[in-house]
């Protein structure tokens, strides 16, 4: 069953302020452009400032050396549980799995009310054939009120429980996120294109798909795939040609492009 990686929301640090990021999403961060994060004695200030550091080498796609930020986040304080939560995603990034586990494990030890915590373990679940699982953790983290990106774990759990076969729930998850979005809730309005893509309900889908399309640059190969499959089961050649031209000019190497080369369209 395809779901969209745009899609597979974590938290993790930016300077300090929570935010909601893709685990594969790459962002161009100069290393030397850390002028705010200041030297400091005091080891909870520096594991904070190692783990910020961390969670930004992260997201700009250099895992090794976000490793190694967050293990001197660590050896300054072994009970910050936001590295702990951080190393998680990134070993999961790595395959890492039984490191991973770990790593969340100490998290939720150290602070299992944590909505940030349970949304990544969850994640985490959810990717290593726990779909089902994974809901509860993400439920968990909605119940806290300080949680600033409900709409990201109502994503997730959408996410997964269309992986677990449940297209009611995933579907009640992913509305629940878009009425709480503040971004435009890309993700969940392509999970929601796919979902009614499954169900037959090709009008729906395209609705959903053509408003994500419009909040997307550039559209992604899983968007462009979707519409392929969803104007060629209704039979608008036209329109089918346009898609799978972007595809092949955009992910000529991508595993959706050579889906479209194999005629498996399903």
């Amino acid at each position: 069953m395809t779901v969209f990686s745009l899609k597979n929301w974590v938290s993790v640090l930016c300077l300090g302020v929570s935010c909601a990021l893709p685990v594969h999403a790459q962002y161009d961060f100069n290393p030397s452009d850390t002028g705010q994060l200041k030297p400091s004695s005091d080891p909870r200030n520096r594991a904070k400032i190692h783990t910020e550091l961390g969670s930004l080498y992260f997201q700009a796609g250099n895992p090794g050396v976000a490793l190694d930020e967050l293990r001197i986040a660590l050896s300054a304080d072994s009970g910050y549980y936001q590295a702990y939560s951080v190393r998680g995603l990134v070993r999961l990034s790595l395959k890492e799995y039984d490191k991973a586990e770990d790593d969340f494990r100490q998290a939720l030890d150290l602070a299992p009310n944590d909505p940030e915590v349970n949304n990544n373990y969850g994640w985490f679940l959810c990717e290593t054939g726990k779909e089902r699982q994974s809901i509860a953790y993400f439920l968990n983290a909605l119940k806290s009120p300080l949680y600033e990106t409900p709409d990201k774990a109502y994503t997730n759990a959408g996410t997964c429980a269309f992986k677990a076969g449940d297209f009611d729930g995933a579907q009640s998850y992913l509305l629940k996120a878009l009425q709480l979005s503040r971004d435009g809730a890309v993700p969940a309005r392509l999970q929601l294109a796919l979902i009614f893509y499954r169900r037959g309900n090709f009008e729906e889908s395209r609705i959903y798909l053509t408003e994500a399309l419009k909040m997307m640059e550039p559209p992604t190969a899983e968007a462009l795939w979707l519409g392929l499959r969803l104007e060629r089961r209704q039979g608008n050649r036209a329109a089918e040609a346009g898609y799978a031209s972007q595809l092949r000019g955009r992910y000529p190497t991508s595993q959706e492009y050579q889906e479209f080369l194999k005629g498996n369209f399903e």
